[in-house]
């Protein structure tokens, strides 16, 4: 009894790694989904406009779009998901086929021992076989045999019933990689049913703002005008922080090129240097040493920054030009990113850097940041916690985005990213 306890065990021990690869697998597949899920959930308590005028409308439309993009990703990583489930599986059945395979052989193998030794099962019997033996070496080889075969019989057994368990396992662990696909499939075609209503109220509110189309230009041409003196304002600053960055490194090399003179003064006056030697010129940067590596470090991150706002959002408008989908002759020129998220959002250093310039537009703050070549910028802000000159860190709160009473506390920040004076999209370099 002890000795069947201990193969029991080990046959547990044996299978339960094969069941645990495949809990650690479909966890990981649910932690992942499980944070895009929440950002869904979460994003869908955002403004949802009810007024009537173009301008709610419009900013209406973009929230919905957004909302419409997180659940075609969501969808598109249950997809995801399941194409690594069905590979699980396939790979679960393949082992599954082996291990039968592997029992049907051992069971083959240990009924052909059991029967061997139900022919030859009387004392009597191996007693005869010892003892007829011509010699003493013959006796001590048949009564090892016999004890040998006695030792094998009983192996067989025991691989029998440790192949048993493993078999067991692995039809547990099957089927609860199948009622995970089961569960993933249902999960879809509830996304999927929350997605068509958001299209269909989304055609909705395309086809009312067909009808203003005058108001939608009107709206349009605003936001262009807004859109453009802004930018003209970041351009400027970012044209003197650029300025500003070639003159600290022109001083750090002008500082390292008096201190080489010195020292080959010194090294002159004491004869140690070689006569005839020349001076490897000073490489010029535009950037100081410090500048160039935290350029370094940042770029190092593309893709791991966070979201430069806190708590729940959606992305309402991408960078670039794009058409307004289902609106005649509405086209969007964005040098960064519209991030909408909850009132009292704050929005947050997206790295280590330093503030370039903090200014008001319109009665909003916005904000400046440089690290090294690169310069990210807040815009839409009520309040500012910085000011020219402080040194942040990364996700440090900045100040809080603008909500507009005027439109339901719709929360939006407008996010721009640049290298030196080069527009950079600021996505792919976003950790989403």
């Amino acid at each position: 009894m002890r000795r069947l306890l201990c193969i029991f065990i080990g046959c547990f021990c044996l299978a339960f790694p094969l069941l645990a690869q495949s809990n650690k697998l479909i966890k990981e597949l649910e932690s992942k989904r499980g944070a895009l899920q929440k950002q869904i959930t979460e994003s869908e308590t955002l403004l949802k406009t009810t007024k009537k005028t173009v301008s709610s409308q419009l900013n209406g439309l973009a929230a919905l779009t957004g909302q419409i993009e997180e659940r075609k990703r969501y969808i598109l990583t249950i997809n995801n998901d399941v194409e690594s489930i069905d590979r699980e599986l396939s790979s679960l059945e393949r082992q599954l086929g082996k291990l039968q395979r592997d029992l049907k052989d051992k069971k083959k193998k240990y009924e052909s021992s059991v029967q061997y030794l139900y022919k030859n099962r009387s004392i009597e019997e191996k007693l005869m076989f010892i003892f007829s033996a011509r010699s003493l070496a013959q006796t001590y080889r048949r009564l090892r045999y016999v004890r040998e075969y006695a030792t094998y019989q009983r192996l067989q057994g025991e691989e029998v019933l440790k192949k048993q368990e493993q078999v067991n396992k692995k039809k547990a662990e099957l089927r609860q990689v199948r009622a995970a696909k089961a569960n993933l499939l249902k999960e879809r075609e509830a996304e999927k049913v929350k997605l068509e209503a958001q299209e269909k109220e989304k055609r909705i509110l395309v086809a009312d703002l067909r009808k203003k189309q005058r108001g939608l230009q009107n709206e349009i041409a605003k936001k262009r005008r807004e859109a453009s003196q802004l930018n003209a304002r970041i351009d400027r600053l970012i044209a003197e922080e650029i300025e500003k960055a070639r003159k600290r490194a022109a001083e750090e090399a002008r500082r390292e090129a008096a201190a080489r003179k010195k020292e080959a003064a010194k090294a002159a006056k004491s004869g140690t240097s070689a006569s005839g030697k020349k001076v490897a010129p000073l490489e010029t940067y535009t950037m100081s040493k410090a500048d160039r590596e935290l350029s370094g470090d940042f770029a190092n991150n593309r893709g791991k920054l966070p979201m430069p706002i806190s708590g729940a959002y959606i992305i309402t408008s991408h960078y670039g030009q794009y058409a307004v989908e289902g609106l005649r002759n509405v086209k969007l020129d964005n040098k960064g990113i519209d991030i909408q998220g909850k009132p009292g959002a704050q929005a947050r250093a997206i790295f280590n850097g330093k503030v370039a310039a903090v200014f008001k537009l319109n009665g909003l703050f916005n904000i400046l940041i440089r690290h090294g070549a690169y310069i990210s910028v807040y815009c839409n802000l009520a309040s500012a916690s910085v000011k020219q000159g402080d040194t942040v860190t990364t996700k440090q709160a900045i100040g809080q985005v603008f909500s507009d009473g005027a439109d339901g506390g719709r929360t939006v920040l407008h996010f721009q990213l640049r290298r030196e004076k080069e527009k950079l999209n600021p996505e792919p370099w976003l950790n989403r």
